[in-house]
């Protein structure tokens, strides 16, 4: 699969991250082929979170994936802390508690990247710095990045905090690009014009900071899915004319679109179905015109001033 740097690390990763989030919905066998059938695809990349499932998740993939050193090796490890019930926590010991738990649950040594999930409105940067400096040091955490934060969020973290962080996973679709949205809309005075990020777009792009769209696939927050769904009958037709030019499903298209944007982007799926993951790997190999990716956009209700 087509590798991106990840953020100014020296990682070389598949553009396509495996989002493992529902792997607990899978039994045994099934979650073994899904983890199986990734690797065959060149999808290494995997993503996970300690409030996944309770923690489940981990360990149900760590199972999986029959975890080894020779097979640690072969794979990028991604997981984030920050979320526990009622609060959000980047507390010291929050943190350094959390990944002790990711470790042993994924049962390796070290986290190639580990992610602070949701701002936390109580952060102490300094905390964060101390925890950040404790786990490196001790070798079980190599790279630092957030989660859902914006430009001024990542600049408060970077007073103290002396590693780069080199990825923000962000939601974003075709259908939930107001981060697009906003930077066209510049000057106008719609909707589509408010700035409710920071302009967290550009400012990772100026920072070297990969963007991990999360819920490629999704509109609103967690309504659904707008492939296939009635309620966007011009987008699914624009996607689907599209998907079929290039031989590939619409599935495929929607990653694509994403894939297609100067940012460098790293989406990150959420599908349990092998058909469905190899549909999004397939994307990487797909590179829309200005004009196809600009007629998806405006097909899904975004208009250009």
């Amino acid at each position: 699969m087509r590798t991106i740097q990840l953020g100014t690390s020296s990682l070389e990763v598949p553009v396509i991250a495996v989002g493992c989030m529902r792997i607990n919905s899978l039994e045994k066998a099934e979650a073994e082929r899904f983890v199986q059938t990734s690797l065959e695809a060149g999808a290494n990349f995997f993503d996970h979170a300690d409030i996944y499932g309770g923690g489940a998740c981990e360990e149900i993939f760590a199972d999986a994936i029959h975890m080894n050193d020779d097979i640690r090796e072969k794979i990028v490890l991604q997981s984030k802390c920050g979320i526990r019930k009622g609060a959000f926590d980047f507390s010291k010991d929050h943190i350094l508690n959390s990944v002790d738990g990711i470790l042993k649950r994924l049962k390796t040594d070290y986290l190639d990247i580990l992610l602070l999930h949701r701002p936390d409105a109580l952060v102490e940067p300094e905390e964060v710095a101390e925890a950040f400096d404790k786990l490196e040091s001790a070798g079980k955490v190599r790279h630092f990045g957030v989660s859902n934060q914006k430009p001024m969020q990542i600049e408060l973290l970077k007073k103290h905090v002396k590693q780069p962080l080199v990825a923000n996973q962000l939601q974003l679709s075709i259908t939930n690009a107001n981060m697009i949205s906003n930077g066209i809309n510049v000057n106008m005075e719609n909707e589509s014009a408010i700035d409710r990020d920071g302009s967290i777009l550009d400012y990772c792009r100026l920072n070297d900071i990969t963007v991990q769209p999360w819920s490629p696939f999704q509109y609103g927050f967690f309504k659904g899915v707008f492939l296939d769904n009635e309620e966007f009958p011009e987008l699914n037709a624009k996607i689907d004319e599209v998907a079929k030019k290039y031989e590939v499903s619409n599935t495929t298209i929607a990653i694509a679109w994403l894939l297609r944007h100067p940012a460098r982007m790293q989406p990150v799926t959420g599908t349990m179905n092998v058909a469905r993951l190899l549909d999004c790997v397939k994307a990487g190999d797909i590179h829309l015109t200005r004009e196809e990716w600009y007629e998806i956009y405006r097909a899904a209700g975004n208009i250009l001033p």
